[in-house]
């Protein structure tokens, strides 16, 4: 009985082990990134350049040894006794490599303003959609007597400021009325050519991308594509709408760069009470961290009550994502950096927590932004025996 259980002990141990470490390195890798976060907003306050490091790849060897053997009992004259002895020991030698995320591509990255897709992916998850634009927009435009009128995302916008909030949050009623849509706009667009001036071949290979239909007594072939367009922020269901409606406001979204994401908010649907329509227009990462050091001292937040034409909403916080400073390092922080005598942590709240929410999102935005890492292989956990 001994025997067995002593070859089945080296097996116990390395998975219990293998556990252990996989969970560790996992919590060290997300604190990483966190605090990384915090420092480059404390950077951002203080007129610093930002910097980010990662970690791209992390190899760990374990070495089990197990020992047996057997010590004569302290029986006295009555007998002689063999007493099993065991023993075991794990070692560990792990192996990090640290890269520095420097260069044109990530710079490059961290400077380009947030596409659509990144926005929508994110609000299609569940998001707030205040919180959400509240972060990454940094503009919203409308279209006032034939001429673009910008509205900023910052603070020193006497009159752009509100006026963004007051948007942003109207949107916010409709979501938690489950009316909000972000659906890219669905429609077809048709063509009619001489069906003399098409070969076989020519035809078979237009059904492959296009609907083939022959005009009944006209020498023409009708040709029918469904298109995916631009994405749109909607209090209705865009489908709802005529085929050239959909056309019309993609052809209008064209019109303007890629980090600009189209809102049409309409009477008679959840929120109609205050109709409007523009487009938010994206920031950047650098810019995103940017404005929340600000908001620290620079440029300050303030609190901006909801239109009256909007109805009660659930949050309306100050501050986008609130950071404390202090000169002692703070207890109640999960969280917190050091960086020339002060401590930066997110500020902790009851009841919703808002400042949570906005750093998990700040850390996923930035998980979409930066680049590949090089990297020998997976990171991986390699177990000898």
């Amino acid at each position: 009985m001994p025997l067995i259980l002593a070859a089945g002990l080296p097996g116990c141990i390395s998975p219990a082990t293998l556990d252990r470490a996989v969970i560790a390195y996992d919590r060290a890798t997300t604190e990483i990134l966190s605090q990384q976060l915090l420092l480059n907003i404390a950077r951002a306050h203080q007129h610093q350049p930002m910097h980010f490091t990662g970690v791209s790849n992390i190899a760990a060897t374990f070495n089990f040894q197990f020992n047996a053997g057997a010590t004569p009992a302290l029986t006295g004259s009555s007998g002689s006794l063999l007493t099993p002895i065991f023993g075991g020991s794990v070692a560990e030698n792990p192996t990090v490599s640290i890269v520095p995320m420097e260069g044109e591509e990530f710079t490059r990255r961290l400077l380009t303003p947030f596409q659509e897709t990144k926005l929508t992916m994110l609000l299609r998850q569940g998001a707030d959609v205040d919180l959400v634009l509240r972060l990454m927009a940094g503009e919203w435009h409308v279209r006032q007597h034939g001429q673009d009128v910008v509205h900023f995302n910052k603070p020193s916008d006497i009159t752009g400021y509100p006026l963004f909030r007051r948007v942003v949050l109207h949107l916010s009623s409709i979501q938690d009325r489950h009316a909000l849509y972000v659906e890219p706009l669905i429609f077809e667009r048709r063509w009619s050519l001489p069906a003399t001036a098409l070969s076989a071949e020519q035809l078979a290979s237009l059904q492959k991308e296009f609907a083939v239909d022959y005009a009944p007594g006209q020498p023409l072939v009708h040709l029918t594509k469904r298109v995916t367009g631009h994405m749109l922020v909607t209090n209705y269901d865009p489908s709802l709408l005529s085929n050239q409606e959909r056309i019309r406001l993609n052809e209008e979204a064209d019109q303007g760069p890629a980090n600009e994401i189209a809102v049409d908010i309409r009477a008679g649907y959840p929120g109609g009470e205050w109709p409007f329509h523009g487009s938010f227009r994206l920031r950047s990462f650098h810019n995103v961290l940017n404005f929340i050091g600000q908001d620290i001292a620079d440029d300050p937040e303030y609190n901006v009550e909801k239109s009256p034409l909007t109805p009660p909403v659930s949050e309306n916080p100050v501050h986008t994502m609130a950071v404390s400073v202090a000169d002692d390092e703070p207890s109640e922080a999960d969280v917190s950096i050091s960086l020339n005598g002060h401590y930066y942590s997110v500020k902790p709240e009851s009841g919703y927590q808002w400042n949570r929410e906005a750093f998990r999102l700040l850390s996923q935005v930035f998980q979409m932004t930066m680049t590949e890492l090089p990297q020998f292989g997976v990171p991986s956990i390699t177990i000898s025996k």
